[in-house]
């Protein structure tokens, strides 16, 4: 089961089984798995199940797994008005989404999913360079990101985005995160979030680094890619955060607030003068 750091507290409510679009090179997370979503009543009994054990206690209910906003208006419906019966102290519920899935839905349907609850998506386009996003088979342009978020932020949804420092590769890392900030800057999320690259065993990122088609910039070049990225994302106003346990460098802040003050520890960090977390202590 994965689901974002800031959902612990949530329920988990397993609405759909895997991740549709499963395609994306550097992902291991969904590829044992045959997407499928589970029938409406069984989503309707977990609720009513969840309702008797937590009852008051629900106040987040996160909608897994992997794009759970493929789900048909027909099926979302009755699972966000079941869980705003049974959860009389809900505030809100996430999922996961591509931007494609926001893109399938109509305006008036992802304003109607917010009217009934679904008030957060998280969005990870990894990257804002259409080559880098077109390599590791993401499913969709900067563009489509752009818009995807417009249309969301339209219907009163809150945005968590991720970008995924690495994804470009020694060959495109500039080009990848200067796009990123580009792409950060037109998303203009709510919460933004950088990752850092692990390449798995198992994905095709994997196999093409064993090839050597591909190769992961050293520390210091991702630590420039986050620069980068910090230094030129232009936001109205976002929580950012390189707290993921794949890090080598967790700050956090407010931007445009606190860039300054974030920049100042990554150059410090860059410089030796703060210590990375150590290779043993990073992981997924």
């Amino acid at each position: 089961m994965f689901r974002p750091p800031s959902e612990h507290d949530a329920y988990i409510l397993q609405a759909t089984i895997g991740c549709s679009w499963n395609k994306c090179t550097y992902c291991a997370m969904y590829i044992d798995k045959v997407f499928r979503t589970r029938p409406t009543e069984e989503i309707l009994e977990d609720i009513a199940m969840a309702q008797a054990r937590l009852g008051s206690g629900v106040e987040k209910v996160f909608v897994a797994d992997g794009d759970a906003l493929v789900m048909s208006m027909e099926q979302w419906e009755p699972l966000l008005k079941a869980c705003r019966a049974a959860f009389p102290r809900l505030r809100r519920v996430s999922c996961y989404a591509m931007a494609s899935n926001i893109l399938a839905k109509t305006d008036d349907e992802l304003a109607a999913l917010s009217e009934l609850g679904l008030k957060m998506l998280y969005v990870g386009p990894e990257s804002g360079d259409d080559v880098t996003l077109d390599r590791i088979a993401k499913g969709g342009t900067a563009a489509d990101h752009a818009l995807a978020a417009q249309r969301a932020k339209a219907a009163g949804m809150a945005l968590s985005v991720i970008f995924l420092l690495g994804a470009g590769g020694v060959e495109r890392s500039s080009q990848h995160a200067v796009e990123s900030a580009r792409l950060a800057t037109a998303m203009d999320p709510e919460f933004l979030s950088a990752l850092t690259l692990t390449v798995l065993d198992g994905t095709r990122m994997g196999v093409a680094q064993r090839k050597g088609r591909f190769e992961l910039p050293d520390v210091n070049t991702l630590l420039g890619e986050l620069r980068t990225f910090l230094a030129t994302a232009e936001l109205t106003n976002a929580v950012f955060r390189t707290n993921h346990a794949s890090n080598y460098l967790p700050i956090g802040g407010r931007l445009p607030q606190d860039r300054d003050a974030m920049l100042a520890a990554l150059d410090a960090a860059l410089a030796g003068e703060i210590r990375l977390r150590p290779e043993w202590a990073r992981g997924l």
